[in-house]
């Protein structure tokens, strides 16, 4: 695998160099450039040394290296990028992992009530009490035996790579491999299981053209190879806790370059699937983290966090056993997959038209009779894809009470204070900054009927409590799950008010709801990019 990745890596550069690309020492000069000053910025470690170790041979040889010379530079360096990057997958750990997982996060789940794990005994807490899969899962079962899927999930926490790879088990999905932060990897127990059950590091630090190459090229062969793989489109976290509608489509063009690369082999299952995935939580481990990196101006740039709620064993522990002591519900809910191209796929993995027209889509990339990558036209039938994931996505996304009481706490507060800007009333809360409970209930009434409307038309899923309930009980449950878990609650009741005590956690929870022109804008008062279209970003 690590050969045939630096083989195409460096036959593409080369062929681009004696063409009318940029030439092999401009390449690496670019590399060094990027790694050099990417170094600078890391802490003292083994590690570090042994890369400034190797970049720093690079820069001695680059000055007087002869194209043989500048062709195996090149060879190095992608060489060392695959080597980062290489996963592993260990079937011995898969099924141990698989045995005790369950258990080990049930009891987790149940310690904060002893009562409740007493009276189970000798029964083990059962984690899919909690965890519930829903969609189309017979439709992603059925596409998983006819080609490889290309698992498309919504990313919230760093819990998502845990929880969608024990679902994917749980509902019959042979294991899958995925790209994960390098930061998850510091923890030596997890990036141990991490490395052995299928996980490859994806380095976001590194700015360098030829390392995203090297990792496209890596995913485009597991690809090949049948391995299906898990793809977050959001790239990182989504900070601000909206629905994610920005996705990176860097990956997700390996589907088409995976396919086209099976046409040429004449492999009896070419097939390529991308199916989304939406994560929905009642509350999210690393909210205050995320808001405020996100409200921030430094945050635009402080791409890797790696001092949130997550790097805290502590904090995992009491965010599981307090959010699931009150039986709240995490929802995994996967949607209908589409081709490479963006077409909708049947269950038996038949590309469908408009109108339900089997569609022969090897004639979309034919070029003289022929498969033929042409990065123009690919890149348009990814964007293509990216647009009807992140639709999924809003389609699919569960509403909690939390959501729904941030939101009409934030709408009021918005009509109570004119004229002040977002930032201005998070900092202040303006002149009036709390809200009577009368009215409370009022925004939350309005905004149930808004939501049970765009349910009936299948644009959004609610949790029971919002699908059933009242205005009250959507006002209890939200308040309760707020007041279990964040250091401070982001909405809090006292006598017949109620306060936004963390004015930044509330946005978060409401910005779930974005997307749905609920108000004619967003939560932050700013209105959404028409049709909600997706923007085509790198790696």
């Amino acid at each position: 695998m690590c050969v045939e990745v630096v083989s195409r890596v460096v036959a593409s550069r080369v062929a681009a160099a004696t063409g009318r690309g940029r030439p092999l020492d401009e390449v690496l000069a670019d590399s060094l450039f990027h790694e050099q000053r990417r170094l600078k910025d890391e802490r003292p470690s083994r590690q570090r040394d042994l890369e400034r170790a190797h970049w720093d041979g690079v820069r001695r040889a680059l000055p007087s290296a002869s194209e043989t010379d500048l062709r195996e530079l090149l060879e190095r360096v992608a060489t060392r990028y695959v080597e980062e990057i290489v996963g592993n997958f260990d079937a011995r750990i898969f099924r141990f992992s698989t045995r005790v997982l369950p258990p080990a996060l049930g009891l987790l789940l149940n310690a904060v009530s002893p009562r409740r794990l007493l009276g189970q005994l000798p029964r083990l807490p059962d984690l899919k009490r909690n965890v519930i899969f829903q969609g189309e899962l017979d439709h992603l079962r059925r596409l998983a035996a006819r080609g490889t899927l290309i698992v498309a999930p919504t990313h919230q926490s760093n819990m998502d790579s845990i929880l969608i790879g024990w679902s994917l088990h749980e509902i019959g999905i042979p294991p899958v491999l995925y790209g994960a932060g390098l930061n998850l990897f510091a923890n030596p127990v997890l990036g141990f299981f991490m490395r052995n059950l299928g996980a490859y590091t994806v380095d976001r630090r590194k700015k360098d053209e030829l390392y995203k190459e090297v990792l496209k090229t890596y995913a485009t062969c597991t690809l090949e190879l049948g391995y299906h793989n898990l793809f977050f489109p959001g790239g990182t976290r989504a900070r601000s806790g909206a629905v994610e509608r920005k996705l990176k489509l860097g990956l997700l063009g390996t589907g088409i370059a995976a396919y086209i690369h099976n046409l040429r082999q004449h492999r009896p299952a070419p097939a390529i699937f991308i199916a989304p995935c939406t994560l929905s939580y009642q509350l999210v481990l690393e909210a205050e983290t995320l808001i405020d990196d996100w409200l921030q101006e430094e945050g635009k740039s402080r791409f890797i966090i790696s001092d949130d709620e997550f790097s805290r064993p502590r904090r995992i522990a009491q965010f599981l056993s307090q959010l699931l002591s009150l039986d709240s519900r995490i929802y995994v809910t996967v949607g209908r997959a589409v081709d490479p191209f963006g077409n909708p796929v049947d269950d038996d993995g038949i590309s469908r038209d408009p109108v339900g027209r089997p569609i022969e889509i090897a004639r979309y990339v034919a070029v003289d009779g022929a498969p033929a990558a042409d990065p123009q036209r690919d890149a348009e039938y990814t964007r293509e894809v990216g647009q009807k994931l992140a639709r999924a996505y809003l389609c699919d996304n569960v509403v909690y009470a939390t959501h729904a009481l941030a939101r009409a706490m934030w709408r009021r507060l918005r009509r109570q204070n004119p004229g002040l800007d977002l930032f201005r009333l998070l900092r202040s809360g303006g002149r009036e900054r709390d809200v009577e409970v009368r009215v409370a209930l009022q925004e939350i009434a309005a905004l149930i009927e808004q939501l049970r409307g765009l349910a009936a038309q299948r644009r959004i899923r609610l949790d029971g409590v919002l699908g059933d309930g009242d205005a009250e009980a959507v006002l209890r449950d939200g308040l309760r799950h707020f007041a279990i878990y964040h250091t401070t609650p982001a909405v809090q009741r006292r006598g017949d008010r109620l306060f936004a005590v963390d004015r930044n956690l509330m946005l978060y929870y409401a910005n779930r709801l974005d997307g749905y022109d609920l108000d004619g804008c967003d939560a932050t008062g700013l209105r959404p990019r028409p049709g909600g279209r997706t923007e085509q970003r790198d790696v």
